[in-house]
């Protein structure tokens, strides 16, 4: 029996009926992973309002958000532990508050709910009372619905290999380092509730290296044994490395209108996720004042809202050109509705037609009203497709495609050479040329692509001019841009020196190498890059794709590189009888429900694509994709190079 997609909404749900049980004359503080599950999954915090909350907060709060409040609830994604134990602690600490509930996913290290209570108590000071709920399913956000997010891993990205570094098989959770081994543990206790939460028994495989630690530490975590021997309903749960596969996470291939949003519209502010809609067109306040935020920001989360859903999921599973006209045809539906006075055209839809149909709800408070999730998905269309990074979009998928024919044909260090007059300082661009990042990004795609290289004088040396004009393209930056802020880890171009810039691109290249080392362990999938023929183009083959197909294949070869997780004698008995008698091993495309988790982040292209492979492949498997991350080709840039990748914060 699958699960009907109904089921994972009410799941999403269920995580927030404690929270909203204690809500009543509360006022409420969630952390900023709780906070992205409530705008996707929870109802936003109007259904927080709606149950009787005095106020929604952030944490960590700022000084006096919770003056005078004598009750409060505190939602944390993970455990209590680091900045989140000291951000609750500071504002129990201000003095007025008498009740308090704390409700968190698993049980804090070095204690369970009783212990945790005793230490809330305290904070609280003489007289309070403090509360402790351990949630049941934890906190996603339900971005689409096929693919679900735990916002509270979205820093989490599987190591790469070092030069010398240990096999796959090598790898176990005690070799990883404490915060990485902190994140796989909360990772398994998330999977486990909402197994537990849907009523389902998985057979784990994993492909790459922090995947085969994930699926084995679920396979031997005692509560999932004792789920696994009292359900009946199966799933598949194959667990992929993001990092065998950088080139899908940076490249430009899908033809996708919400892919596009996510890249191109700034950020919902304290969201890896959403983004921020320019509201001003439905406003009579005339300005063209980019930065001006009197009128708040829409977003694409529209929970509450059916028909903005509908078209969301359009937007995530069309083509760019089918997505446009549907966003047409529902806000000519809608002016009908409201009996606005429509001119109906056809043929090719402009962000201009659809902003004249826009400007139609502009004075009719009523309409703007009733369909105001909608207007925000069909401004955000409008926003992308006249934004100036969407032409650039189309240059990157022409180099790509480039990249790929010259790879098939020439060693990297001439690959490099090629790029090199590309890279320009901030005074010599125009607004088509390549910024440091974009550089970066294309980086990170070469040497995705190209995989195992010769090592040699001749690869350094090339990498050597590259390295040095981007340095001096980085220090001739007159601003940095914020992820290069954070890679070169200086705010401003006052302290940026040529050192600091120097030291952040080796560290880049030596990361580039462990990039192009990922798969060299992989017998089936040890490549993505199609070289092409005489009648053929060269092509990129995504991993996930190469992974999926092997699970749809109706030979049901044994898998090379998805390896079972035993989670049990008889598995392991199962496993060494084969050897010698024929035994039926358990293969991921056995049970009629798939779940792939792709640790360290997925693309939208690529749900879209698992979902299609699967449809025609094995019609009647249902697939879930779940992730840490929904990555765009910045985002991947910033998680890979912008943070410390063994140590991800899974706290704030």
């Amino acid at each position: 029996m699958a699960v009907p997609v109904p089921e994972l909404r009410r799941v999403c749900r269920q995580a927030w009926e404690p929270v909203l049980a204690r809500a009543r004359r509360a006022v409420v503080f969630l952390d900023a992973a709780s906070t992205e599950a409530l705008h996707w999954g929870g109802g936003g915090a109007g259904e927080l309002l709606a149950a009787g909350a005095l106020a929604v907060r952030a944490l960590p709060a700022e000084a006096g958000e919770a003056a005078g409040a004598a009750r409060v609830v505190f939602v944390v994604s993970g455990t209590l532990r680091g900045g989140t134990a000291a951000a609750v602690r500071g504002v129990l600490g201000q003095g007025a508050v008498r009740h308090c509930a704390l409700v968190s996913g698993g049980e804090a290290e070095g204690g369970g709910p009783a212990e945790l209570e005793e230490t809330l108590r305290r904070w609280v000071g003489e007289g309070g009372h403090a509360e402790v709920v351990l949630r049941g399913p934890p906190l996603l956000a339900p971005v689409s619905a096929e693919l679900c997010l735990l916002p509270a891993l979205a820093a989490l990205l599987p190591p790469l290999p070092g030069p010398g570094g240990p096999g796959p098989a090598e790898v176990g959770l005690g070799a990883l380092p404490a915060e990485l081994r902190a994140a796989v543990r909360a990772l398994v206790g998330d999977l486990d509730a909402l197994l537990t939460a849907l009523g389902l028994r998985e057979e784990s495989f994993a492909v790459g290296a922090l995947s085969r630690v994930v699926a084995a530490e679920l396979a031997s975590y005692a509560p999932a044994r004792n789920r696994r021997r009292t359900t009946t309903n199966k799933a598949s749960l194959v667990f992929v490395d993001r990092t065998l596969d950088l080139a899908g996470a940076v490249g430009h291939h899908g033809d996708n209108l919400a892919e596009k949003i996510l890249s191109m519209l700034p950020k919902l502010p304290g969201h890896k996720t959403d983004v921020m809609v320019n509201m001003v067109e439905l406003t009579a306040l005339q300005t063209t004042d980019e930065t001006c935020n009197i009128i708040a920001p829409g977003c694409l989360a529209q929970p509450n809202d059916p028909a903005a859903k509908a078209l969301w999921e359009s937007f995530m599973n069309l083509k760019q050109k089918e997505a446009v006209m549907e966003a047409r045809r529902h806000l000519v539906e809608a002016a009908s509705r409201e009996n606005l006075p429509i001119k109906m055209s056809m043929g090719r839809v402009t962000p201009e037609q659809l902003n004249s149909y826009i400007q139609l709800f502009r004075n009719n408070l009523k309409a703007l009203e009733n369909h105001c999730g909608l207007l925000q998905l069909v401004l955000a269309t409008v926003q992308t497709l006249k934004h100036p990074q969407t032409s650039k979009w189309d240059n990157f998928l022409a180099f790509e495609r480039l990249l790929l024919q010259t790879i098939g044909e020439s060693e990297m260090p001439s690959v490099l050479n090629q790029v090199l007059p590309m890279i320009k300082s901030y005074n010599e661009r125009t607004k088509d040329d390549y910024t440091c990042e974009d550089f970066l990004v294309l980086l990170v795609y070469m040497y995705s692509v190209v995989g195992e290289m010769k090592n040699g004088k001749e690869l350094d040396a090339a990498e050597e001019e590259v390295k040095k004009a981007l340095v001096k393209a980085i220090c001739d930056e007159p601003e940095p841009s914020p992820v290069l802020q954070k890679i070169t880890g200086c705010d401003s171009s006052l302290n940026l020196t040529t050192q600091k810039a120097t030291d952040a691109v080796d560290d880049i290249f030596r990361s580039l190498r462990d990039i192009a080392r990922a798969r060299m362990h992989m017998k089936q999938f040890n490549s993505i890059h199609n070289p092409g023929s005489n009648t053929h183009q060269a092509s990129y083959k995504p991993l996930l794709k190469q992974v999926v197909e092997e699970i749809c294949n109706p030979d049901r070869p044994d898998p090379v590189d998805i390896e079972h997780m035993s989670s049990g004698l008889t598995d392991l008995l199962k496993t060494g009888f084969s050897m010698f008698m024929k035994v039926n091993r358990p293969h991921p495309g056995d049970h009629p429900l798939l779940i792939i988790f792709m640790i360290g982040g997925v693309t939208v292209s690529e749900v879209k694509m698992v979902k299609d492979l699967v449809a025609t492949r094995k019609p009647g498997t249902q697939v879930i994709v779940l992730s840490s991350a929904l990555l765009t080709p910045r985002s991947a840039i910033e998680l890979l190079f912008a943070t410390d990748r063994l140590r991800p914060d899974t706290d704030i």
